[in-house]
């Protein structure tokens, strides 16, 4: 029985706040912020800050060249100017994560961080809780990025923190927030493969003393893909009302509301076929193995949640994030599965069909206080969060007839019944208390932490009468020092924990050990005195026990022992003059299965992680440069260049994909220069060349190509 999208789900593997933020401010670095609660009310308008800082790695508001860990920021500017229509493409220019795992798929955001593809689907968070999906099937959620304004990436462990997550580390989105000035926004598109949407995105103040905000942000969207019939749909809305209750306490009331008829198309095909020659031919990049008829992915998830915040006192505030999700997913698809035979140009054909609704529950409660010993300054943070995940899952499964790959003919039903295979529910609850304590010793800052974890999971096997359950405790910790001079540079060293329970089963039915990881990271960060500049080294191993994993789909999961991954990664954002940005980012990544029960796989490097990862994106405004007042002044041109390298196919290490450059550009036009006030024009372009290549394997029996070229021109008005 072959459930083909199980493997590359699992094993490939919104509560919005005004609130006083109290940063840690040294030389440059501020924290974006909007008016603190009741500040609106006295009339005052309070200015944007551009931002230096992060929060996701420590909740709090932490300047990241004082942070002892890499954490990378995509903000809403950078999104807008890249065209970013997915998280995966929003990350596409970071150091060290790879967004290309299923090539020009785009029903989940796949981002293999530090190379760890295992985690590639678990390491989202929204608001500051985790998105709370099932991995071990289909329902993986995914946020829209126009409902989005800002995504930080931040590197290596942070159990400390979270609870369970991917030692490669974790994405933080923050969503778009209710403002207390009026901004609206429409948005259209169109563009190749018949893609159309439009959007929009309503703000402001709800009464005369600006005590209550609103935002309304939506989105419609609809497109074919490169791969036959498939086509890809999503309609979207999401409201939140901010309520300043006092001027000490402040109340985000939010919801999610997303519904996905079509998810686009999601398989692969043979090694032999797509990198190599079969019988001296390869296999088209859009090619479709499935049926129309019998092809569906529809997704609905909808989430309602709070985000509360009360300050006690100017060194002490309270907060309670809270969200509920439900999910329903329903999945049909036939798909190709290795050759016939040797000279046959013919794929074998299975079936795979699921039904699933997920529901869970996320809470956060935390206290944050600023204390001072002596001559040590200390913000601490005290929290307590609880989840909870139930998924019920229906798998069914059959065979189709074969197809030929070269010349394939349409219309086919299966061959014999279709079949439930498995009837399951899908339990796991997690408590988890911990502790931090951020220390500032004139310019060293030292960061201890601890945290511990109930974890319970349960699985029921409804058609056989079982239950396979798992209950664990972890410890996680992290401590972390760095020093700042005062020309910018900051060196560090930090150690995190991780640790990753999952819900896969071996051959005998009992649920895996939870994977537990520990990374040691140092680096060097440099901010200039005076500068928005920032340029950050690090150099990190990370070493990861219990690894679930299984070569094929059709295989039962096991523990391969130990993966070890080391690397270093360079960032650079800098800005030749206000008008010109540059992005530039390396990464070296060697991950190794160090231990392996497998013959011949230990040693052997892990696929779906490039050991050589390259990015460059320059950005040049004409407004108020060189051509000011002049007919160029609101032109805006973007080129990006990615390059991935050294990418193996398969765990024996017996093939590889072949090296590949991409080229991207954007090029804008503010149409209030001509007269259109807050029209703006841009026309994005992902892989210019338009360049066909395999993105990656999973193994010789499945590879993934990459997108072709996309084209996409659009019009925004703010108002």
């Amino acid at each position: 029985m072959h459930h083909v999208l199980r493997y590359p789900v699992s094993a490939l593997a919104c509560a919005c706040l005004s609130f006083p933020v109290w940063a840690q401010q040294t030389g440059d670095d501020t924290v974006s912020t909007t008016a603190p609660a009741g500040t609106a009310a006295s009339g005052t308008s309070l200015d944007t800050v551009t931002v230096t800082g992060q929060s996701a790695a420590t909740k709090t508001e932490t300047p990241v060249v004082e942070t002892p860990q890499t954490v990378s920021n995509v903000d809403r500017e950078e999104m807008d100017e890249r065209g970013v229509r997915t998280l995966r493409e929003a990350a596409q220019y970071t150091p060290g994560v790879y967004t290309n795992q299923v090539g020009a798929s785009n029903r989940y955001d796949y981002l293999v961080m530090r190379g760890f593809s295992d985690g590639s689907l678990s390491n989202t968070y929204l608001d500051g809780l985790k998105v709370m999906g099932d991995t071990n099937g289909y329902s993986s959620m995914v946020i829209d990025p126009w409902f989005l304004d800002n995504v930080e990436i931040v590197k290596g462990p942070a159990s400390v923190l979270y609870g369970r997550s991917s030692p490669g580390g974790l994405v933080a989105l923050t969503s778009k927030k209710p403002l207390f000035e009026d901004r609206n926004e429409l948005r259209f598109s169109t563009g190749t493969n018949s893609q159309r949407s439009a959007a929009f995105d309503f703000s402001g103040p709800l009464d005369d003393e600006s005590r209550v905000a609103y935002r309304l942000v939506g989105i419609g969207s609809k497109s074919d893909t490169q791969f036959g019939p498939i086509e890809e749909e999503r309609y979207a809305i999401a409201p939140s009302i901010t309520w300043d209750a006092t001027d000490d306490t402040s109340v985000t009331f939010m919801a999610y509301l997303q519904k996905d008829p079509e998810g686009g198309y999601h398989s692969g095909v043979p090694y032999e076929g797509a990198v190599s020659s079969h019988n001296g031919r390869h296999i088209s990049n859009d090619f479709f193995d499935g049926e129309d008829d019998y092809d569906k992915f529809e997704r609905t998830q909808r989430m309602f949640g709070y985000d509360l915040e009360h300050r006690f006192s100017d060194n002490v505030t309270g907060r309670q994030k809270l969200r509920y999700l439900n999910s329903d997913v329903e999945l049909n698809q036939v798909y190709g599965y290795g050759w016939v035979s040797s000279d046959s140009n013919e794929l074998n054909r299975y079936y795979s069909g699921g039904r699933e609704s997920l529901d869970a529950w996320t809470v956060d409660n935390q206290v944050e206080a600023k204390l001072k010993s002596g001559f040590i300054d200390h913000t601490v943070l005290v929290g307590v969060d609880y989840q909870k995940r139930q998924n019920d899952v229906e798998w069914t499964a059959g065979t189709f007839p074969s197809i030929d790959a070269f010349n394939p003919s349409y219309g086919a039903d299966p061959v014999g019944a279709i079949g439930v295979t498995n009837d399951e529910r899908h339990e796991l609850t997690q408590t988890g208390i911990y502790l931090q304590d951020q220390m500032a010793i004139d310019r060293w800052r030292l960061t201890l932490g601890g945290r511990y974890d109930w974890v319970d999971i349960k699985n029921t096997d409804h058609l056989n009468d079982t239950e396979s359950t798992l209950d664990d405790t972890q410890f996680s910790g992290r401590a972390g020092v760095l020093y700042r001079f005062d020309n910018g540079i900051a060196p560090y060293l930090s150690y995190n924990t991780a640790f990753t329970p999952t819900s896969f089963v071996d051959g005998n039915g009992d649920l895996l050990e939870p994977m537990e990881g520990e990374q040691w990271e140092t680096g060097l960060k440099y901010q200039p005195p005076e500068s928005r500049d920032l340029y950050t080294l690090s150099l990190f191993r990370i070493n990861q026990e219990n690894v679930a994993t299984k070569e094929q789909p059709t295989d039962d999961y096991r523990s391969v022992g130990e993966i070890q991954s080391q690397g270093i990664e360079l960032q650079a954002r800098t800005y030749l003059t206000d008008n010109f940005r540059l992005q530039a980012g390396y990464s070296y990544t060697d991950i190794t299965y160090e231990k392996s029960d497998v013959p011949g796989e230990q040693g052997n490097y892990a696929i779906y992680a490039p050991r050589h990862q390259a990015s460059l994106w320059g950005h040049y405004s004409f407004k108020n440069g060189a051509f000011d007042n002049g007919a160029l002044d609101g032109l805006d041109v973007g080129v990006g260049v990615r390059y991935y390298g050294d990418i193996y196919a398969d765990r024996a290490n017996t093939e590889k994909v072949r090296d590949y450059t991409l080229v991207d550009a954007a090029v804008g036009y503010d149409l209030s220069q001509v007269g259109l006030k807050g029209v703006n024009a841009r026309v994005n372009v992902g892989n210019l060349l338009d360049k066909e290549y395999v993105a990656s394997c999973n193994s010789l029996e499945y590879c993934y190509f990459g997108a072709e070229r996309n084209v996409t021109a659009t019009v925004s008005y703010q108002f």
